[in-house]
C-alpha cells in the first residue's frame, strides 16, 4: 500500500517546501501504509523524504511487524530498549542528509520523543506537519466509499437488534456492551470509539462516559456508537425514548430532526462546510435552542472517527465529490436531557448520500 501513497506524499512535500515528514504511530501512517502500531513509550514510525527515500524507526519489538509491512530493504534505524532510540536514529539522520533540513512532524510523534531528536539533531528545523496527510485523505476513492458504505450497514444492523434490549432497570453500560457485542457479531472488527449511551439528564454531556445510571420510563437515551470495517470507520447517533416521550421532549426531537435534515440537504458539490453548519444551527436557533446547540455540526471520517473536513462556523473548506463527515446536532439542556441525531454523509455527484439508513422518525421502546 505505501508504494501507492509514497509518490504522491514525496510530491506534496516538494510543493510544501519540505525536506521530509516524520510519522508516528496514527491513522495516518495505517492510510499510508495499513501500519497500525500500538501506540506505547517506545519511538517508532517512518521518515518519509520529498525524493522518495524513506527509512523506519523501529524498536527490536516491532521489528518483525513492520518489516512486514514495509519489507525488509527498508533502512531502519533499529533499536534496543536498553540503549534508546538517538544514536540509530541520528545517524540515519545523517546518512539521509536530513541536517539542517526542514521536516515536518504528525500528530503520532510524542511532544518527548521530539524534543529528544531536536536535541541530538541541532540546524534540523521542524514544525507542524499534521495537516500534510489530511489534505490527501479528504477525498475518499470509490473503494473507501464503499468500505464506510460497509461499516455503517453493520451499524445499522447492530443498533435494530439492539432495541429489545433498552427497557426500564436496565444501566447504561449494559446497553453499551450489549451493543459492542452486537456490533462485532454483525461483522465489525472493532470499534471507531467507546459507546456512549446518555440516558435522562446524562445525555446533556454530549460524549458522556458514565455507565451507572439506571434506565427509567420517559427517558430520551442518546446512542452514539460506531464500528470499523477493514480499517474504516462509522459513526451514528440517534435518540429513543424509554416506554413514552413528552409532548415537549418530542417536540425537542422534532426540531434536532429538521437540522439534521437541512444540513444533509446543504451537503453538496460547491457549499462549504461553514455552510452546512449554517443550515443546522439556523434550525435550532429560529426555534429558540441556539444555546443549546453547543457542538460543531459535524467531522470527517475515514481511516479516523475524526478528520477533516470540520464542518463549522469559520471553515471555507469547499465541500468536493468524495468527502465524507457526519451531520449531528443537537439540543443539550444542562440537568434535564440531550437530544443528538447523527449521519455520515457521502458527497457524491448526485447530491448528499447519508450512510445510515435506521429510521430518524421518533423511536419509542
Amino acid at each position: 500500500m505505501l508504494k501507492d501513497t509514497l509518490q504522491p506524499l514525496s510530491q506534496r512535500l516538494q510543493r510544501e517546501g519540505l525536506d521530509a515528514l516524520l510519522l508516528g504511530p496514527s491513522s495516518d501512517l495505517e492510510y499510508l501504509a495499513g501500519l497500525r502500531l500500538f501506540a506505547d513509550e517506545r519511538f517508532k514510525g517512518i521518515v518519509v523524504l520529498s525524493d522518495g527515500r524513506l527509512f523506519s524507526i523501529v524498536p527490536r519489538l516491532y521489528r518483525e511487524q513492520m518489516e512486514a509491512v514495509l519489507g525488509p530493504e527498508c533502512p531502519q534505524a533499529l533499536w534496543d530498549d536498553a540503549e534508546g532510540f538517538l544514536e540509530k536514529v541520528t545517524a540515519l539522520w545523517k546518512d539521509f542528509g536530513l541536517h539542517g533540513k526542514t521536516v515536518a512532524v504528525n500528530d503520532g510523534v510524542r511532544a518527548v520523543d521530539l524534543l529528544d531528536l531536536e536535541a541530538a539533531v541541532p540546524g534540523t528545523r521542524f514544525i507542524n506537519g499534521h495537516r500534510i496527510v489530511e489534505a490527501m485523505r479528504l477525498i475518499k476513492s470509490p473503494e473507501e466509499m464503499d468500505l464506510l458504505r460497509h461499516a455503517a450497514r453493520i451499524a445499522d444492523e447492530a443498533f435494530s437488534a439492539l432495541l429489545p434490549f433498552i427497557r426500564p432497570g436496565v444501566r447504561e453500560g449494559e446497553v453499551a456492551r450489549k451493543l459492542e457485542d452486537l456490533l462485532v457479531e454483525k461483522g465489525a472488527d472493532g470499534l471507531s470509539f467507546p459507546t456512549i449511551v446518555a440516558s435522562g439528564p446524562n445525555g446533556s454531556n454530549p460524549h458522556f462516559m458514565g455507565k451507572s445510571r439506571v434506565l427509567c420510563e420517559g427517558d430520551p437515551v442518546v446512542i452514539d456508537f460506531g464500528c470499523t470495517f477493514q480499517g474504516y470507520c462509522s459513526d451514528t447517533t440517534r435518540t429513543v425514548f424509554v416506554g413514552k416521550a413528552s409532548e415537549e421532549d418530542r417536540a425537542l426531537y422534532q426540531v434536532v430532526l429538521e437540522a439534521n435534515l437541512a444540513g444533509e440537504a446543504a451537503a453538496r458539490e460547491g457549499s462549504t462546510a461553514q455552510d452546512v453548519d449554517r443550515a443546522t444551527r439556523s434550525v435550532i436557533e429560529k426555534a429558540g435552542y441556539g444555546k443549546y446547540f453547543i457542538n460543531r455540526t459535524g467531522h470527517g471520517i475515514g481511516v479516523a472517527v475524526h478528520e477533516a473536513p470540520y464542518i463549522m462556523e469559520g471553515n471555507l473548506q469547499v465541500l468536493e465529490k468524495g468527502m465524507a463527515f457526519s451531520v449531528e446536532p443537537g439540543i443539550y439542556i444542562p440537568g434535564r436531557l440531550g437530544i443528538r441525531i447523527e449521519d455520515i454523509v457521502l458527497v457524491t455527484d448526485r447530491g448528499p448520500e447519508p450512510l445510515s439508513h435506521f429510521t430518524k422518525e421518533i423511536t419509542i421502546v
